[in-house]
């Protein structure tokens, strides 16, 4: 069961997107927030396995919250959900610990899919996008390369970095599987134990680390 945190300081977008998920049997909304710090709070205690938040909302914002929400829920997938079609958005919050980034206007059939991508570690980025992104990311954190806390050189194998950079390339389980000649169950099993090695939620956050790290 897939147990979803949503945040929104608007009473009838928190209603609209807890009617849309509570008919999946597999879904089940644990709590609501109003605020980045009701959120904050709320997350800590809950351990959401997805976190639905809003990019704007007074006092503490999605962006500013989002931070503090991967610092005390690490294993947290978290969806950001706007009005705003910004890349400037995008990237913020791609950088700040996001696995994704959908609309407000979104069929209730790509809400769902999105939920149950991140829940299973995946981004909802399409794949073509992500090197670009991933680029201007690399740029926007250029100083961070070096960090020494950056080492999944240190806990990957040699075939979990192979996969690594085929992801942070922007290559579905499918086609890293084409390019290794390996099934695609078992680059699913290398995608599982790199997310699991890196401690991050999702691809998107493996492959900025990558990108940190100078890795690609």
């Amino acid at each position: 069961m897939v147990s979803i945190l949503i945040v929104d300081d608007q009473a009838v977008v928190r209603d609209g997107l807890r009617s849309m998920l509570r008919v999946e049997p597999d879904m089940t909304v644990v709590g609501e927030a109003a605020s980045g710090q009701e959120a904050v709070a709320l997350a800590a205690t809950l351990r959401p396995d997805v976190i639905l938040l809003d990019v704007r909302m007074p006092g503490m914002d999605g962006i500013t919250a989002l931070p503090q929400l991967k610092a005390r829920c690490p294993r947290s997938s978290v969806i950001m959900v706007t009005l705003y079609d910004d890349p400037d958005y995008l990237l913020a919050a791609v950088s700040a610990g996001a696995a994704g980034y959908v609309l407000k206007d979104a069929s209730r059939e790509e809400l769902v899919r999105a939920v149950r991508i991140t829940a299973e570690g995946g981004a909802i980025i399409a794949p073509s996008m992500l090197p670009q992104l991933l680029h201007t990311v690399g740029r926007m954190m250029g100083s961070l390369k070096a960090s020494p806390t950056c080492s999944p050189i240190d806990v990957l194998s040699g075939r979990e970095m192979e996969v690594l950079r085929h992801i942070a390339e922007g290559c579905t389980n499918q086609e890293i599987a084409e390019r290794l000649i390996l099934s695609p169950t078992t680059i699913k099993t290398h995608v599982q134990n790199i997310l699991q090695k890196l401690e991050v939620s999702d691809r998107t956050q493996a492959a900025v680390l990558a990108v940190r790290c100078g890795l690609i």
